[in-house]
């Protein structure tokens, strides 16, 4: 049983994944973020339920993200069960007040967001996906994702599964008010509250927003960039590989 935050859950989860652990998982959220516990509906702010949940709930299986980034430190491999990400993202984590973290919770990222988006620049990147060709893009932000909902309810990949053996992934690059207004209508309208209406709605995507799903992605940069894993900032890289390790956790 994990009782914690973002980074506990990932630390336990890490380490049952890496050792091929044949046993059960249940979590106890007592962070801020809690994204995991959110994605797999999880009791939020209520101990007691989420030990009845950990006791009686049927277990489902759940997919580790591995990544392996390049830091100045040198390469360093973590798991993550939520996702990974640079740029605005991890600006967004980095910028984010701890007081008002205490006082207001994930409305603190909300308040952090403005500032990040002054802070980060449209950048260029190489991708591979899979076994396919690499290509040369540009964003905002990368967002490589195991689940897609955030604090708040705020649903960035809508297709997201943590048991489906995939990864999702997200590329924004809004460079004008305009551009970002549609952004905003793509992520909240298009992608989130329509899709609560009809399950079935195809997950949209523009110039700015684009999505996509793979098993393995590899990235480069030609400059270092904040990159975060589940929530925490760990430095700034210029090249990471993701892959998934399908069915890696058993969870109440």
């Amino acid at each position: 049983m994990a009782a914690g935050g973002d980074g506990t859950v990932r630390a336990v989860a890490e380490s049952l994944a890496d050792a091929h652990a044949d046993v059960e998982l249940a979590i106890v959220p007592l962070g801020t973020g809690n994204l995991l516990a959110r994605n797999l509906d999880v009791p939020i702010g209520d101990v007691p339920a989420a030990f009845v949940r950990a006791l009686d709930a049927d277990v489902q299986p759940v997919d580790v993200g591995w990544v392996e980034v390049e830091l100045a430190g040198g390469s360093e491999r973590h798991a993550f069960v939520v996702l990974v990400g640079f740029v605005i993202d991890a600006h967004m984590i980095a910028e984010t007040d701890e007081d008002l973290k205490d006082k207001a919770g994930w409305l603190a990222y909300v308040e952090s967001l403005g500032r990040a988006l002054s802070a980060s620049d449209v950048v260029p990147f190489h991708i591979s996906v899979d076994d396919r060709p690499g290509r040369d893009e540009e964003g905002h932000t990368l967002l490589i994702a195991n689940c897609g909902t955030l604090q708040g309810g705020l649903t960035l990949l809508p297709d997201a599964d943590p048991s489906d053996g995939e990864l999702d992934y997200l590329v924004l690059s809004a460079d004008s008010f305009g551009e970002w207004a549609g952004t905003m209508k793509t992520m909240l309208w298009d992608n989130g509250l329509k899709k609560l209406i009809d399950k079935d709605a195809d997950t949209a995507s523009t110039d700015a927003v684009s999505h996509g799903r793979a098993r393995a992605l590899s990235v480069t940069l030609p400059e270092a960039r904040a990159f975060e894993i589940d929530g925490e900032e760990i430095g700034e890289t210029r090249a990471f590989t993701v892959s998934v390790q399908p069915a890696a956790l058993r969870v109440h």
